[in-house]
């Protein structure tokens, strides 16, 4: 049985009665991202500061950095691959009946232009949800370097991150198994559209494929597939603790015409009723929780069929 979603039958409308909208920014080159070894924060003391400082600044200049030694092996990220492809490649209408319900997600359901229409199919599992033993594995460890990254950019702004410790729970964050389709349509289709992260941190492995792109000094850059690293980014949540220090990018994902992509996130969130609140004066934002948070971007996304954002909350 086909495990394809059907979006060409489901979206066929779009494309017979959408203009095709052109981005707004230049793709540039295809490029690599500050690139961090985090063996060096088990050196001597100078050394492990030298890194430090690399984190935050990439998180401060970039909003998006890649790690190595991050401690997950090859072998671990093999394994689960090999159990996302299985997941994908059920029958679709047996997706929905995998983990708990809502999980299964694809295409965009509010789309009413191309330019709002993500080409992708994902599950979204809560950690307490997950069973499997690859998946358990990379979630635990994913977790633990997630928590130590936020330490460490939390310190370089001095602040303590038992806010982080309190407040990001294995309850309140989640992983999402991604899958992009081959796309041959001749038209400016995304595998995802652009957006930040409705977050704090993220954490993504992809595959060799490529596709994930991001906005760097007003321009999209192609990011060069590194598949022994992790890409991590910032969310709109630490850039308004952070009072606007660390960056929530723009980023998205381009299809391919004939090769399906993975990729699998591991989103450091915290519960609805944590408030967010910035580290600094004056602040750059209102405090809000994150439950207020996400009621405005589905509310953005209903009526408009993007997500504003972080401009919501300005003072």
């Amino acid at each position: 049985m086909d495990p394809e979603p059907p979006f060409h039958e489901t979206y066929k409308p779009l494309f017979a009665n959408t203009k095709i909208e052109q981005r707004s920014l230049v793709t540039e080159e295809e490029g690599e991202l500050p690139l961090v070894d985090l063996s060096r924060l088990r050196q001597k003391e100078a050394e492990k500061e030298k890194c430090k400082e690399e984190i935050g600044r990439a998180a401060h200049e970039w909003g998006f950095f890649q790690v190595m030694n991050h401690g997950i092996s090859m072998e671990l990220l093999e394994q689960l691959r090999e159990e996302q492809v299985r997941v994908f490649k059920q029958p679709f209408q047996n997706k929905s009946l995998s983990f708990s319900a809502g999980s299964y997600r694809w295409g965009t359901p509010t789309a009413t232009s191309l330019g709002q229409l993500s080409w992708s199919e994902a599950f979204h599992i809560p950690m307490t949800d997950i069973s499997s033993s690859s998946m358990e594995a990379f979630a635990t460890k994913v977790s633990s370097l997630a928590k130590q990254l936020a330490e460490i950019l939390a310190e370089k702004l001095g602040q303590n991150w038992s806010y982080f410790q309190s407040s990001c729970l294995p309850s309140t964050c989640y992983l999402r198994l991604n899958r992009y389709p081959p796309c041959s349509i001749p038209y400016d289709v995304y595998g995802l559209m652009p957006h930040t992260d409705s977050d704090f941190l993220t954490i993504l492995h992809q595959d060799e494929v490529g596709g994930l792109q991001l906005v760097k000094d007003g321009k999209w850059i192609s990011v060069k597939p590194n598949p022994q690293a992790l890409i991590i980014n910032i969310g709109d949540l630490f850039q308004a603790w952070s009072n606007d220090f660390y960056t929530s990018v723009e980023h998205c994902v381009v299809t391919h015409p004939t090769q399906e992509r993975f990729s699998v996130a591991y989103f450091l969130c915290p519960s609805n009723e944590t408030v967010i609140e910035s580290c600094s004066k004056p602040s750059v934002y209102t405090k809000f929780s994150f439950r207020e948070y996400r009621e405005k971007v589905q509310e953005d996304v209903q009526r408009y069929g993007y997500k504003v954002g972080l401009p919501r909350f300005l003072l």
